[in-house]
């Protein structure tokens, strides 16, 4: 018996921290209250501690009963009617001996079992939200690299993280048949369900565009034009896409938006790629510039989102380019640069969430 119930409590307590139970906690809390209560204002300097507490129950009720669906709403509401015409029936007798308190009334157990069956059925609503993500993230999932491309000479590194279940950053590498290589790596807007369907838009039209023609401008330009049909100006992505021609080490590029790719020569020394340009998605036409460089024998590319120099540590300073291009400065092979870059962004961050998605493209003439 004692060793199922030290099971049962292993695997209930399997994953939990301890010793940041009362960190996430307090995000998770102020992060819920902030979610709750953004439809509904604060008022005008509330007066006194009471006043304000009284502001801030009303709208933090108000926001999770607008929350709920009306017949559960409604549930919500007899509850908490219950809840206090049961405590205002309790009695309290205190003396210098003993305290008793009478045992709850009827009206006391049905407010909780109330609101017990409330957040059943609210969970399993989230069970099923949460599974459907689920499927949305593995299909996702398919439409960014997750093999690096075969070409000799050259190496290659990768990877993305997202602040929710679905993201918005985006990379590929489409070999071509005569040899040259496809680079494209994007940030659509916004985070979670709405940036992983401009991802996927943009990720269909760059691949059906490459299949066409494979210059970058006219790649860019389909990209532009499906975003802006799709969703109009909410719809948006910035995107920096390439056409590698690995036996000399030319790169014919765009950059639309992104966050200029750093191009670190053999010297050690560093440059940005890229020229002022809208995102994609914002207008019927962007003007786009296309540049060329040549990655030579042993230099390395780096393309990454805004999620990297734009992590933010406990106090909310961000990571800055500054850093990035410290870490990047050591050099090495591309898993090297690659793990060096976020170990430090980790490093920096420490236990602050991360709020945007980042992704990390490392890419080294080896020759």
């Amino acid at each position: 018996m004692f060793r199922r119930t030290k099971e049962f409590f292993r695997e209930y307590t399997d994953g939990v921290d301890v010793g940041r139970v009362h960190t996430v906690l307090g995000r998770d809390v102020t992060r819920a209250y902030a979610v709750l209560t953004r439809d509904h204002p604060e008022s005008d300097q509330p007066k006194g501690r009471v006043g304000r507490f009284w502001d801030r129950s009303k709208r933090l009720f108000l926001g999770l009963s607008y929350k709920l669906s009306p017949a559960r709403r409604v549930l919500f509401a007899v509850a908490m009617i219950l809840v206090v015409v049961g405590v205002q029936r309790q009695r309290f007798t205190i003396d210098s001996m003993h305290i008793s308190v009478e045992s709850p009334p009827f009206t006391l157990l049905l407010s909780i079992g109330a609101l017990v069956f409330l957040i059943i059925l609210e969970l399993a609503d989230r069970v099923v939200i949460r599974d459907e993500l689920e499927v949305a993230r593995q299909l996702q999932a398919e439409l960014i690299a997750d093999r690096s491309p075969e070409i000799p000479g050259w190496d290659f590194a990768f990877s993305y993280q997202t602040a929710n279940t679905i993201g918005g950053d985006y990379y590929e590498f489409i070999p071509l048949p005569d040899g040259r290589l496809f680079v494209a790596a994007g940030d659509a807007s916004g985070h979670g369900i709405a940036a992983g369907l401009v991802m996927a838009v943009a990720s269909a039209t760059l691949k059906l565009a490459v299949d066409q023609n494979p210059d970058p401008v006219l790649v860019a330009e389909m990209v532009n034009g499906a975003l802006y049909r799709t969703g109009g100006p909410r719809a948006f992505m910035t995107l920096f896409c390439g056409l590698l021609e690995p036996t000399t080490g030319d790169f014919h590029y765009v950059c639309a938006g992104h966050p200029f790719p750093l191009h670190r020569k053999s010297n050690g020394s560093l440059m940005e790629l890229g020229t002022g340009c809208l995102p994609l998605g914002l207008r019927p036409a962007v003007p786009l510039r296309a540049s060329r460089v040549t990655i030579g024998l042993g230099e390395t590319l780096v393309i990454f989102s805004d999620g990297i120099p734009e992590m933010l540590d406990g106090e909310g300073r961000a990571f800055g380019f500054d850093r990035l291009q410290e870490a990047l400065g050591s050099g090495g092979r591309p898993q090297q640069i690659h793990d060096a870059i976020l170990s430090s962004v980790d490093a920096f961050a420490g236990d602050a969430p991360v709020l945007d998605d980042r992704s990390l493209v490392v890419i080294r003439n080896d020759g």
